[in-house]
């Protein structure tokens, strides 16, 4: 079995184990392997503008907002812009700061007929610490895979 088929059918599983709507869910070293390896394979890093432009980017990723800030309102524009920049046939793998927004896109783009969807678990500045922080933990960014800052 390839790495490839490896990291799906572990991510598939997870996804079964968590009852999740959509094919499945990655650590972030998986979705960097995926979209090195894989043919097609998208990341949709769902942030804000002002998180990618003050926090980072992952160089690659395609950039559309699932809420807008300030406000966080729910961006109506996410499925036409997805549409627009990803194919439903790819496998499409979503990134925000700790994994919750990008799980919304993941179910809103399963239902919208895009059949391959990954959640990145973490997210690129992963879960808060005990003294309340991110980027000490997991995360995108704690596994030192490639990011940039503006």
């Amino acid at each position: 079995m390839g790495k490839i088929t490896e990291i799906l059918a572990a991510a598939q599983q997870r996804a079964k184990d968590l009852n999740l709507p959509y094919e499945g869910a990655l650590t972030p070293k998986e979705a960097y392997e995926l979209m090195r390896s894989a043919p097609g394979a998208k990341l949709v890093d769902v942030r804000t503008r002002a998180e990618i432009d003050w926090v980072g980017r992952v160089p690659g990723a395609v950039e559309i907002e699932w809420a807008t800030y300030p406000g966080m309102k729910q961006n109506p524009n996410f499925l036409a812009a997805l549409e627009q920049q990803v194919d439903k046939e790819a496998l499409v793998m979503f990134l925000c700061r700790s994994g919750h927004r990008s799980h919304g896109a993941a179910m809103v783009a399963t239902q919208a007929g895009y059949r391959d969807c990954y959640n990145v678990l973490e997210g690129f500045e992963g879960d808060r610490n005990p003294a309340n922080r991110r980027n000490a933990l997991n995360g995108w960014r704690v596994a030192n895979l490639p990011w940039e800052q503006s």
